[in-house]
């Protein structure tokens, strides 16, 4: 089972900037379309960033369009840089690994990290 590991979360003032780490040791991304959801207390999880496994398409939820930033490098790490925080931003952020080969599904996702936007 692949672990997925996000690194980058902590305490933000609001308007400051973050930038959030994916990566899976010994596992490389190559081929799989990743993802940044966010959870905050008492809500649904929400998709925020998603990269196509080629990495030449990218989506965002309408609430971070213009702030947030997914990339991935080398197939090993993906990234979410985090611009103009919010209050309302204010959430566990979790990775996602998602691949489809015929019949098969591969998705993985990691353990989560706080972003935690206040003053």
């Amino acid at each position: 089972q692949v672990q997925l590991v996000e690194s980058g979360g902590g305490l933000v003032q609001p308007g400051g900037s973050r930038r959030l780490s994916c990566a899976a040791p010994g596992f490389t991304f190559s081929g799989y379309a990743m993802s940044w959801y966010r959870q905050a207390p008492e809500k649904e999880r929400e998709l925020v960033a998603a990269i196509t496994g080629s990495g030449g398409n990218t989506n965002y939820a309408d609430s971070v369009k213009g702030r947030f930033t997914i990339s991935r490098d080398n197939d090993k790490t993906v990234y979410l840089q985090m611009n103009s925080l919010k209050p309302e931003d204010t959430a566990v952020y979790y990775c996602n690994a998602h691949r489809r080969l015929g019949p098969l599904e591969f998705d993985y996702w990691g353990q989560g990290t706080q972003v935690t936007v206040s003053s």
